[in-house]
């Protein structure tokens, strides 16, 4: 079968359409809250490749393991100094951020 389907759009095109264009209020609270839930997943995965419980890794880095949890199940924000000694002290990583214009 080789028709077009003329109603596909592409996710930026569907995130256009259901948050509005960059800039606008309602976007950048679905912008924000995507990349606490990127940061999240990260950890997560992360944390697992390392083979660590989160109670494990709240303990090395002197947390809880409810803070753990909420963190990478988007409850909550983390601080950009926490996430580093998160990810520096509990993972043995290297936290890298950028800053695009």
């Amino acid at each position: 079968m080789n028709r077009k389907d003329n109603n596909l759009i592409s996710l930026d095109q569907y995130i256009e359409n259901q948050y509005g264009k960059r800039g606008t209020s309602k976007r950048e609270n679905f912008e924000n809250g995507y990349e606490n839930f990127k940061i999240g997943f990260m950890l997560q995965q992360a944390r697992l490749e390392k083979g660590l419980t989160q109670e494990e890794l709240a303990v090395k880095t002197g947390t809880s393991k409810s803070y753990i949890s909420k963190i990478e199940n988007n409850l909550k924000e983390v601080r950009i100094s926490t996430l580093k000694k998160i990810i520096e002290t509990g993972l043995g990583g290297q936290l890298e951020l950028a800053i695009h214009i």
